[in-house]
């Protein structure tokens, strides 16, 4: 838990849920054409409608250069229509740029511009733009270490229910940075992500049962914590698994598999 990462894609389908704007006929033929994969069709109706100042086809076009999609694959005419419709206040044009420019993706590296761009976007509510700002600030990637404004940024995404957010946040209270160390904090926000499958806040669970770290010491529950962790894929949690029973009796062994699958069959709820 002493690296915080993010592990984020940009899923056009769940993108168009948050668009919003007044659909025209030729925005809405256009998006549909570019969702079936006519590029050609997609970049007739959407071109006129971007140079026209269109916000919404701005932004599409931009995805399409991006992606080589009925056109060429262009970053620097991505970037332009990115550009024109993140300075329309498109939150979505916003994060596609800082993504870009955060991870380097057809353009140099430029942290300066990604925190510009996702900022932006972050101050409009939009979870993906916070989780990469606290990330960033937390690790220092580009901007200084501030361990404040990662609580910041975490804390709002959080609260929305993001679970890689709830763990981060979560990690920060177990070790204390940016705010003042809390295991009951951890542990409440580690339980929240862990309820939404996350192997991470699963095994920090485990970690927090085994230790009595805001919670009374159990090794029954730890071990079901990591026997969950480890079902989805993780390691670590299957070594800590193996290292807590050997001080366990099998008929707590059995308990706490017992208690694993019911939790499981539950989705991770109320365990």
């Amino acid at each position: 838990m002493r690296k915080l990462t993010v592990n984020l894609c940009l899923a056009l389908v769940l993108l168009l849920g948050t668009v919003e704007l007044s659909w025209s006929a030729e925005l809405e033929k256009g998006i549909d054409a570019y969702n079936l994969g006519d590029g050609e069709t997609a970049l007739s109706l959407l071109k006129p409608l971007a140079e026209q100042g269109d916000a919404t086809a701005q932004l599409f076009l931009g995805y399409m250069y991006t992606e080589g999609k009925g056109v060429p694959l262009d970053y620097d005419a991505a970037v332009r229509w990115l550009s024109l419709a993140a300075e329309q206040g498109k939150a979505m044009a916003q994060i596609h740029l800082g993504e870009m420019f955060y991870n380097g993706d057809g353009v140099p590296r430029n942290y300066e511009a990604a925190v510009k761009w996702l900022s932006l976007a972050a101050e409009q509510g939009k979870t993906i733009a916070q989780v990469y700002l606290g990330t960033m600030f937390y690790n220092g990637d580009g901007v200084p270490w501030d361990y404040e404004a990662a609580v910041k940024w975490l804390s709002l995404a959080a609260e929305q229910g993001v679970a890689v957010a709830q763990f981060n946040l979560g990690t920060m209270y177990y070790y204390g940075y940016g705010v003042s160390q809390d295991d009951e904090a951890a542990f409440m926000w580690f339980t929240r992500a862990a309820q939404q499958g996350s192997g991470w806040a699963q095994s920090a669970l485990g970690v927090m049962y085994e230790n009595g770290y805001g919670v009374p010491q159990d090794d029954v529950y730890a071990y079901m914590w990591f026997d969950i962790a480890a079902q989805i894929g993780s390691e670590n949690a299957k070594e800590y698994r193996d290292e807590v029973a050997e001080r366990m009796s099998s008929a707590d062994i059995s308990k706490a598999l017992e208690l694993a699958r019911e939790c499981t069959n539950k989705y991770y709820k109320g365990c």
